[in-house]
């Protein structure tokens, strides 16, 4: 259970929330829902105990499990089944009974002798956390979520991110915690999998706290809403599910906007007032009183139009280029013995969009990386075209220093910009003010998807990698990036599962991964983008 008590958030000097008070226990299924920036994230690193709140207490009963939009924990050298199996601390009753068969196959009896002795410990110990039963039911969650049996006995190190991210996940729904914290739990997922964990969320008899974009698991699985509203540092709770939590917001936004436009027409009456009373000097004090009172009511209404504020997202005019800026030729990538694609050959000409499909864990943000310059292939070469400039949207947003601050990533990425430049393309992504000293660390997901975006927007790129670039983001967020998409006028090579994401690109191509198969786009394919 969780139990939190008069939490203050903040970020910075930046207050988020304040006076937040509320109990997630057994059975409360809760959507955590605002618009991006508003704390989400920052929410439940405080309510995981990963960072402490700055005011007020967070008590926590039982056990936590706890999914961050960031897969890239655990040490990379662990293989992912110890990975998985710690999650019930089997991973190391595992490994003693692993050194413990060595030494049983030593021809040496006392060595031998030792060895048995060790992994009978070891197997006592296995079959107290549940044996090859739990071991069996981690397997079937990793099936049903598409995390691949073969990839079991690789480190993490050579995983995707959106494999690390399977793990993690799989990792959390084995490990029996009484209340899970699942931040975008769908990223990375492809369909059959999403309608899966929909399934095992709405049977699970914990409670937890979901963060998702993805309406119909909130619609599915949540019997309370909590939002964020960034306005008023304040958290509304809805006892509801998602459809009447809807119409009623519906009803509480509507109700806001009379009171906020009531509060601009006294804010006029009172300043229309004060600046006639101005005029005689016996009505200057009471003038002055007018005044304070009417700028505290519009405080209140610049907070609501500063809540209401969209990102302005526009990709950049491409930079002048010859006839095919980028060409890849017999490109090949493996991690130890497993073969990712092979012979790939590709020629990206201007102003060309492209989409690589492919299940997961086929080599979609591989390919990506390789054509960024990021990785290098096993074999094959790239041939940069006359004037190639690209630019590379990474899915989980490491081309962003997480040390640095968002002017700092902003003035790496772009040294061309004076700081009065940089900050103004900062705002008009929403990072003002004291936003932009912020380290890139303690962003949301979707802050950090709208800073690595604003660092594209100065690139004059004209060739585009993007590694699902709606990821994270609300849905008039992710409007500006598929409108964005759409106009832009160089070359785009897209990898998503996001089906309005494609629609918007207009492809007429598209490269199959592993094969290496390239074909022109046609409808069939415009089914195949959610389950690739």
């Amino acid at each position: 259970m969780i139990t939190v008590n008069q939490v203050e958030v903040r970020v910075g000097a930046r207050l988020l929330m304040e006076d937040v008070t509320f109990r997630v226990g057994p059975g409360d299924k809760v959507g955590l829902v605002g618009r991006n920036g508003a704390g989400k994230t920052t929410l439940t690193r405080i309510l995981a105990g990963d960072n402490p709140p700055a005011a007020g207490t967070v008590t926590r009963t039982g056990e936590i499990g706890y999914l961050p939009q960031d897969p890239r924990v655990g040490d990379p050298e662990v293989l992912v089944r110890d990975r998985i199996l710690s999650a019930r601390g089997l991973d190391d009753a595992v490994r003693r009974m692993r050194q413990a068969e060595e030494q049983m196959a030593s021809e040496d009896p006392k060595i031998h002798d030792k060895g048995m002795r060790r992994f009978g410990r070891a197997l006592d110990d296995f079959e107290a956390g549940g044996g090859y039963a739990a071991e069996a039911e981690s397997q079937q969650i990793a099936h049903n979520l598409g995390l691949a049996q073969r990839l079991w006995e690789q480190p993490l190190k050579t995983l995707s991110g959106g494999q690390r991210r399977r793990v993690e996940l799989v990792r959390i729904l084995f490990s029996q915690a009484e209340v899970l914290i699942l931040d975008e739990p769908t990223n990375h997922l492809d369909a059959d999998s999403i309608i899966w964990l929909r399934e095992w969320m709405k049977t699970f008899r914990g409670g937890f706290i979901v963060i998702s974009h993805d309406n119909d698991l909130l619609e599915e699985t949540v019997n309370k809403v909590f939002h964020l509203d960034a306005n008023r540092a304040a958290i509304d709770v809805y006892n509801m599910g998602w459809k009447h939590y809807l119409t009623q917001r519906e009803t509480d936004e509507a109700r806001r906007k009379r009171e906020s436009m009531n509060a601009q027409n006294k804010a006029k009456t009172l300043t229309d007032q004060a600046n006639k009373m101005k005029a005689r000097a016996s009505g200057a004090s009471a003038a002055q009183s007018m005044l304070k009172r009417a700028e505290k009511l519009m405080v209140g209404i610049e907070g609501q139009r500063q809540s209401d504020k969209v990102a302005a997202i526009k990709f950049p005019s491409p930079a002048p280029c010859g006839k095919t800026p980028l060409m890849a030729e017999g490109l090949s990538k493996s991690y130890g013995a497993l073969e990712v694609f092979s012979s790939v050959d590709l020629a990206i000409d201007k102003g060309s969009r492209v989409v690589i499909l492919g299940l997961n864990g086929a080599g979609k943000t591989t390919m990506l990386r390789i054509l960024a310059g990021v990785d290098k292939p096993d074999t094959g070469q790239l041939i940069p075209g006359h004037g190639l400039k690209s630019g590379y949207y990474a899915q989980e947003h490491e081309t962003l220093d997480v040390k640095r601050t968002v002017l700092e990533n902003m003035q790496y990425a772009a040294p061309q910009l004076t700081d009065s430049e940089a900050r103004s393309v900062l705002g008009s992504f929403l990072f003002i003010g004291d936003d932009v000293h912020k380290p890139a660390g303690v962003l949301s997901g979707g802050e950090k998807t709208r800073l690595a975006l604003a660092a594209l927007v100065v690139s004059a790129a004209n060739v585009l990698l993007l590694d699902e670039p709606t990821n994270n983001l609300d849905p008039a967020s992710r409007e500006e990036v598929l409108n964005a998409i759409r106009a832009y006028q160089g070359a785009i090579i897209l990898v998503t599962h996001d089906e309005g994401a494609v629609h918007a690109l207009e492809p007429d191509r598209v490269l199959i991964l592993p094969d290496g198969v390239e074909d022109l786009w046609n409808a069939e394919y415009a089914e195949l983008v959610s389950l690739a």
